[in-house]
């Protein structure tokens, strides 16, 4: 029995120790990544660098245009997916009768999960630029990033609402209210730290996303401001790819390449931590109510 006991103890102390070293690389990676980025972007980081507009064939200037591209884009695709993956995610779980069609929907998010982003921007090429006419726009790249972060944020609301005890559902409509009320009143708030969880996720994602906007939305060079959703705009992944794949002066536009990489760490670090603090926050609430 002893020598049983001891051969798991080892058998244990094995696991933790592979998944300890595991842990350990992972973050001597990470940190060689941001220690690799900081040390050619910083150099290129200054108060002109981030407001001013490029100039001289983004040999010189800023990335102010590129910046906000970004924050349109990102924030247009979390306000338009949100909505949508939210109100999908309640009735899978609280009004479809579970049976082969929901399973089969379920195949289908999941499945839409790994489809390359690529294909997703062909398909804004194709739908929102050419079929609705939306053009080359912050619109149709919104549109076409909702979609690529549409699977996470049903996933999470899913999980999220099914966490919710049944004990909450069972109470409201006892006192009268309807399934309706009840998923508003109680199940939503009670879920809300989670379905932020999934807009959280789809942030970091489609803020770094370049094949979905290649198509749709950016330009190579602006010298101005995008007037409304429905022009062309430059966008920091894009911005990045351009000057390393397509400059024709690396000397100078590869260091801002490496600046314009810092920047875009920094605005999807700030926007999560905003959302991770609101999802706190909110949490929080619904506890002490």
């Amino acid at each position: 029995m002893s020598r049983t006991v001891s051969k798991r103890h080892r058998k244990q102390k094995i696991a933790f120790t592979i998944l300890g070293l595991g842990l350990v690389l992972l973050l001597v990676f990470l940190l060689l990544m941001f220690y690799f980025i900081l040390s050619k972007g910083l150099k290129v980081i200054s108060w002109e660098f981030i407001t001013q507009k490029p100039r001289n064939g983004m040999t010189e200037g800023g990335i102010l245009p590129a910046i906000l591209g970004t924050l349109y884009l990102t924030l247009g695709a979390v306000l338009l997916a949100t909505p949508l993956g939210v109100l999908t995610a309640i009735y899978l779980t609280e009004y479809a009768k579970k049976g082969k069609i929901i399973r089969i929907i379920r195949i289908g998010v999941n499945n839409l999960a790994g489809v390359p982003s690529v294909v997703f921007g062909l398909f804004g090429l194709g739908i929102f630029v050419k079929y609705f006419g939306l053009g080359v726009s912050i619109f149709s790249g919104a549109l076409t990033l909702s979609i690529v972060i549409l699977p996470t944020i049903v996933r999470a609301s899913e999980e999220a609402i099914i966490s919710v005890p049944d004990e909450y559902r069972k109470a409201s409509l006892a006192l009268g209210a309807t399934r309706w009320q009840t998923v508003k009143n109680v199940v939503l708030p009670a879920a809300t730290p989670g379905i932020l969880t999934g807009c959280i996720l789809g942030i970091g994602r489609v803020a770094g996303e370049t094949a979905p906007i290649l198509f749709t939305a950016v330009t190579f060079f602006s010298m101005r401001l995008p007037n409304s959703i429905f022009d062309e705009t430059m966008a920091l992944p894009f911005h990045i790819y351009a000057l390393v794949s397509e400059g024709t002066f690396p000397a100078k536009q590869i260091p801002i390449a490496y600046g314009t990489a810092v920047v875009l760490l920094t605005m999807v670090l700030l926007i999560n931590l905003v959302a991770i603090t609101l999802r706190i926050r909110y949490g929080d609430k619904t506890k002490h109510q």
